[in-house]
């Protein structure tokens, strides 16, 4: 990179993390997201056409956890195959306060939430057209352009 590419890479990194954070607040309350390595597995399994977006999430000590990499390996190989984009994204607490609000990513019964995958849904009544989930997926487009299959997104801190 040059110094302009670079810096204008970085803008463009941050203005698609706010967008993500805005496609997650408004998927939210409409029921499209769905939490958890297992659960989501089992959401691609039933109907893939209705996710729009899967979310690798992950801190510096997940690298380590083989068993979590192996998942994250077939989730991908599994959306790469039925065109669904995907993100990583690299802070899980962050990630926790737009999912959970003020709880701390926990769930009702007080366990913490599962973080490392999140597929946000199509809303089963009308096609989505959302500008911020249509900038995280151009973004997604332009990056497998660049070879870049997963592109990582740092979620910025509030």
């Amino acid at each position: 990179f040059t110094f302009p590419q670079l810096s204008k890479h970085i803008f463009v990194m941050d203005s698609v993390a706010k967008a993500l954070e805005e496609v997650l607040t408004s998927a939210l309350p409409q029921g499209c997201i769905t939490v958890g390595v297992y659960e989501a597995a089992k959401s691609l399994n039933v109907d893939p056409d209705n996710v729009v977006l899967c979310i690798l999430a992950t801190d510096d000590e997940d690298v380590k956890d083989v068993a979590l990499q192996i998942h994250f390996t077939l989730i991908q190989a599994f959306c790469c195959e039925n065109d669904i984009n995907i993100l990583r994204v690299n802070n899980t607490r962050r990630l926790a306060e737009i999912l959970g609000g003020g709880g701390g990513g926990k769930q009702s019964g007080g366990e913490p939430m599962d973080l490392h995958c999140v597929l946000v849904t199509s809303p089963h009544s009308t096609s989505w057209k959302d500008p911020a989930l249509s900038k995280v997926n151009r973004f997604c487009r332009e990056s497998r352009c660049m070879d870049q299959w997963v592109p990582i997104i740092n979620l910025p801190e509030r």
